[in-house]
């Protein structure tokens, strides 16, 4: 899942193909068939032959690699046969269950750690305080501990693991997997944290010294785990995270958008007309997540007399139907929603889907009264604008994602058979 045709030993890879053209297949092509399959464009034997022109000899031969690498298996056939004619096929599946993935994903007063399968089910998790301002090296250094935690109280060994993901409140560059100058993240910027995380864990479990650790913005594995799981199918897809700070991630054409360096997306720092005088923790005056974020939303209420800290704070009052916080999360939803209606005429997007501490019903209802009142009917016409569908695993689903997708890639998997021996 790169961008502008990058990538790296440790950065996402890509992959694209028409879905009815042919595969171009290297010289080895298991891994083009294994995508294949992945995708569900082609799901038998006789339809990989059809969709590639290969044999069936070439095709059983590229398949037995996978099968032996214990990637694919074998299950029952629907009614209909091979697109060759016959009698029904069996059906090759990718095997989820022959490796894990851990995935952790870092707010700026928590973080939460979680095993998932290469399908994406959350097998256990853990969530605890861990404030990102004490540092890099103290944070990544204990989300390797709960990794190894979580490791141990499943049962699963350290060998089991392919990969680790990480969501964090800034913005990345995927190519170094550094965040770069994040406005929340104090002390992190240009930081090794591949290198940290992947010694944090390693140390402890005795697991692969190269084992992939792939980072990126919460708010774009968010909208890419939100998007994979629920709207596979929408080519235009934008999630707005709303909690401390505000962020957006985008999914164009199954793709994370990240712009040139990974800065796409920060919408919170959109000068507004409201905020002339809102300092924000960026250092300037007027952002968006100056006046219309959980965290500014907590500084109005406790100006009100209603202590509150955090966009946390401000969820638990919300839920709790406090009319201040209703009041002030609507208001909030209505600067967004002024915000977006450039957004969603700029990217015309399919689903618009709000998510984070303030993701509740009066912030929802502020937005579609600004957004649909300055939007375009026409950029709005086929647009749903709905609440998270995965909640606080959005991140951690994205992540290990994001893990799949760069070690399953159709480039990639010939390199990793051959290091099976296979």
């Amino acid at each position: 899942m790169g961008t502008g045709g990058r990538t790296d030993a440790e950065g996402p890879g890509r992959t694209r193909a028409h879905p009815g053209a042919r595969v171009a297949l290297r010289a080895e092509g298991a891994g083009d068939l294994l995508h294949l399959v992945r995708s569900g464009r082609a799901t038998t034997r006789g339809a990989l032959q059809q969709v590639t022109g290969l044999s069936r000899a070439t095709v059983g031969q590229r398949l037995d690699r996978l099968f032996r690498a214990g990637w694919l298996r074998e299950g029952a056939g629907g009614p209909a046969g091979s697109p060759l004619g016959g009698r029904p096929a069996l059906r090759l599946e990718f095997d989820d269950a022959h490796a894990v993935v851990l995935a952790a994903a870092l707010e700026t007063r928590h973080a939460r750690v979680a095993l998932l399968t290469l399908g994406g089910t959350v097998l256990a998790e853990h969530t605890g305080p861990l404030a990102v301002e004490e540092g890099p090296d103290a944070v990544l250094g204990e989300l390797g501990a709960r990794f190894a935690e979580l490791l141990r109280g499943t049962g699963h060994p350290a060998a089991s693991v392919c990969g680790i993901g990480l969501a964090v409140p800034g913005p990345v560059d995927t190519a170094s997997g550094r965040v770069v100058q994040p406005p929340i993240m104090p002390g992190w910027d240009g930081y090794d944290i591949r290198g940290r995380l992947r010694r944090a864990f390693t140390g402890r479990t005795g697991a692969p010294a190269d084992l992939p650790v792939l980072v990126d913005n919460d708010a774009n594995l968010m909208a890419y785990g939100e998007q994979r799981s629920h709207y596979p199918h929408c080519p235009s897809f934008a999630l707005v995270k709303v909690s401390t700070g505000i962020g957006s991630g985008v999914v164009v054409g199954g793709e994370v958008y990240r712009g040139v360096d990974g800065g796409a997306g920060d919408i919170g720092h959109i000068r507004v007309p409201g905020g002339a005088d809102a300092l924000c923790r960026c250092g300037s005056y007027g952002c968006l997540a100056a006046v219309a974020s959980g965290g500014a939303v907590a500084r109005r209420l406790t100006g009100a007399g209603v202590p509150a800290a955090s966009g946390s704070d401000v969820r638990e009052l919300l839920e709790a139907g406090h009319p201040a916080a209703v009041g002030f999360a609507r208001e909030a939803g209505r600067q967004v929603g002024e915000v977006l209606a450039t957004v969603v005429t700029l990217l015309n997007p399919g689903v618009l889907m709000i998510a984070g501490d303030l993701a509740g019903t009066p912030f929802l209802t502020g937005v579609r009264e600004l957004l649909y009142q300055r939007a375009l009917p026409r950029s709005t016409a086929h647009l749903d604008v709905v609440t998270s569908r995965l909640g606080e695993h959005a991140a951690l689903v994205g992540a290990g994602t994001l893990v799949v997708e760069h070690l399953y890639a159709p480039e990639r998997v010939e390199e990793r058979l051959l290091a099976l021996g296979v």
